[in-house]
């Protein structure tokens, strides 16, 4: 078997029926991973798994908002009956808001952390117990450059985007005893899902061109990092972060 092989892997993850998420899906059932599409939106998560079906992989759709705890634990659940268990794990659900802080009531607030750092924390205290029991697993969170960077215009995405990059390092810690690998991906500009529509053709050309490689990347670029740190080359690698970025965070260096 290849090292970058995810030959008869099961990998649950969320956020999955569309952009970025959709993206990972495809590119892990291409290397042999069959996909457990966890989605609020269940046309979106069942085009996905149709898509991993054409490519000759078995797909489960889950439909749920990663922000209700109980439902992390029923979807897993569901997983373990049709699967037979989780071996990866991708925390990818998420959503982008531009707001400065006046603007950002407690309800917007909530939704942001709940979404992304709930959601997190509970489908990975849901999965993991299968992974202790095997010994083996293989967790990756969906994080962000601004969870490194900052941006003033989104203060409560950045926080949750930070909190992932927490929990990354403290669960490479926690789990370690188990062979249960965690790390992060925090992606810079992405040409998919709500951000990039916010912004004019012009606008977006501008950000662009202060990116060192001049673009932002496609989604499935992003996918390979996450599709590496599940396989078997990343065996050594735990609690880091893996930020595909085009040289944004050395502007100015």
């Amino acid at each position: 078997m290849n090292e970058n092989s995810l030959d008869d892997r099961i990998a649950l993850i969320t956020g999955s029926g569309d952009g970025m998420g959709r993206a990972h899906a495809l590119l892990m059932a291409e290397r042999g991973a069959d996909i457990v599409v966890v989605d609020v939106n269940r046309r979106g998560a069942e085009e996905t798994a149709a898509a991993v079906e054409r490519l000759g992989r078995r797909a489960l759709v889950c439909e749920a908002d990663v922000a209700e705890p109980a439902r992390a634990a029923a979807v897993v659940a569901e997983a373990v009956r049709v699967m037979g268990r989780v071996d990866i794990l991708v925390n990818n659900a998420g959503f982008g808001q531009r707001a400065t802080t006046p603007e950002i009531d407690e309800a917007a607030f909530d939704r942001m952390i709940a979404v992304h750092v709930k959601g997190a924390f509970f489908f990975t205290r849901a999965a993991v117990a299968g992974m202790k029991e095997r010994r083996r697993g293989k967790i990756i969170n969906i994080s962000s450059i601004w969870g490194m960077s900052g941006a003033p215009v989104a203060p409560h995405y950045c926080a949750a985007k930070a909190a992932l990059l927490g929990l990354t390092k403290a669960w490479a810690k926690e789990f370690a005893p188990w062979n249960i690998h965690v790390n992060a991906v925090a992606p810079g500009g992405v040409r998919s899902g709500g951000p990039i529509k916010m912004d004019s053709p012009e606008i977006l050309r501008a950000k662009e061109e202060r990116v060192p490689l001049k673009r932002y990347c496609e989604p499935r670029e992003i996918s390979y990092a996450v599709a590496f740190l599940a396989s078997s080359e990343a065996d050594f690698i735990t609690g880091q972060v893996i930020s595909p970025n085009g040289g944004e965070t050395i502007v100015g260096i």
